[in-house]
């Protein structure tokens, strides 16, 4: 009884851990107001397509070196999608200088497009934040950021790309255009 009492509770604890996992193969996004077909390529075409650099962090799990990133001390104005899928997730707006040399972010662009899961990797609890659709590792989020949100969406370069302000439109994100028209610190 007590054999089948620990693997019971073995069993229900790796549910919970597993609770916050969601499919996202074939999922709809929405992106400048037409709806896409999203379906996650295979793993060998995500090695194909990004660095080593960049699997590592956005399927494995990785981090990248702090300083030694392609965004940390980005100042230009634009968006931030994810490396994988495209879909935009930060915006220059809510970036700030957090001193942890990785980008950080007060807020995300589209909420929706965030997804957040307990990690307990480093032996204590941490919040993971992935990208919904690609289901790529962007990095995590702590509740020591600026107000009014009091969040640092602390991001690794290598799971993002930039898009730079005078670029949005050819891109396919000229919806966030207006975000910067009335920012005249970011033309």
């Amino acid at each position: 009884m007590k054999k089948f009492c620990s693997f019971l509770f073995l069993g229900l604890c790796l549910m919970a851990i597993n609770a916050n996992s969601e499919e996202v193969k074939g999922t709809t996004m929405s992106n400048d107001k037409t709806e896409k077909h999203y379906s996650k390529p295979s793993d060998d075409e995500l090695k194909a397509k990004l660095t080593s650099l960049q699997y590592k962090v956005t399927q494995e799990e990785g981090t990248e070196p702090p300083f030694k990133n392609e965004y940390w001390d980005e100042h230009r104005a634009g968006i931030y999608v994810d490396v994988v899928s495209g879909e935009p997730l930060f915006s220059s707006l809510d970036k700030y200088d957090s001193g942890t040399g990785w980008p950080s972010f007060s807020k995300p662009l589209v909420g929706e497009h965030i997804s957040e899961k307990n990690d307990f990797s480093l032996f204590s609890r941490r919040t993971e934040v992935r990208s919904r659709f690609g289901d790529s590792h962007l990095g995590h989020v702590f509740t020591d950021g600026p107000k009014p949100t009091g969040l640092r969406y602390c991001m690794n370069s290598a799971s993002l790309r930039f898009i730079p302000v005078e670029d949005l439109e050819k891109s396919g994100y000229g919806q966030f255009l207006p975000l910067f028209k009335s920012d005249a610190t970011h033309k």
